[in-house]
């Protein structure tokens, strides 16, 4: 599975002026057949400068992005904050074990949503990914749009779209083959595009 690299054609012209002048490149491919729902399953993740491009991206898409926090980030003055950055409240203590069912259902629920999960959890290094963004765009019944960071060619974006196939391990496969050449700002703790082994249908 091959990366598209055009750059955004839509989105703020002053987002995008920005990103040039930072001497980052947005890519946006849109979700296909004309959809307005996706799970990203973003990656690398080695670094809190991962934010700057990701913001970046996120003022160029023309489609919302959301990410999932813990409702505890959505008190006070801060509430207003996080929802406008794309933060969805979601308090797992009330979903239990069914958080993946929880976040498939408030897709399928939204008109328009392309929400980002991180495929390691951490910006350490890992021994695997974690699956959960996979099984919830499967309960979902969305594609998962390819979200990157690539700070050797500083570009961001979304460049491709997999339909789940419910064969996790094939999809792995093609996961691993997108992002095989994309680099982290710490190359050393990107966590290899690995599934776990025996991987469990789990939340993630």
């Amino acid at each position: 599975m091959t990366r598209q690299t055009r750059a955004a054609p839509l989105g703020h012209r002053g987002w995008r002026a920005l990103a040039r002048l930072l001497g980052w490149t947005v890519v946006y491919v849109p979700p296909p057949n004309q959809g307005r729902k996706a799970v990203l399953v973003a990656y690398p993740h080695t670094s809190n400068w991962d934010f700057l491009p990701a913001m970046l991206m996120r003022a160029v898409v023309p489609l919302p992005l959301h990410w999932i926090g813990k409702h505890s980030l959505f008190r006070g003055p801060m509430g207003g904050l996080m929802r406008w950055l794309g933060g969805v409240s979601l308090d797992r203590r009330q979903v239990g074990g069914n958080f993946t069912e929880a976040v498939a259902t408030l897709i399928r629920d939204s008109d328009q949503m392309l929400l980002a999960l991180s495929a390691e959890g951490t910006r350490a290094r890992a021994d695997h990914w974690r699956s959960g963004f996979y099984y919830i765009a499967l309960k979902a019944q969305v594609p998962i749009g390819l979200c990157y960071i690539d700070w050797r060619r500083r570009e961001v974006g979304i460049g491709g779209y997999l339909q789940p196939s419910g064969n996790i391990e094939q999809d792995f496969g093609k996961f691993e083959l997108f992002f095989q050449d994309v680099t982290g700002r710490h190359p050393e703790r990107q966590t290899p595009v690995i599934l776990r082994p025996s991987d469990p249908e789990s939340p993630q």
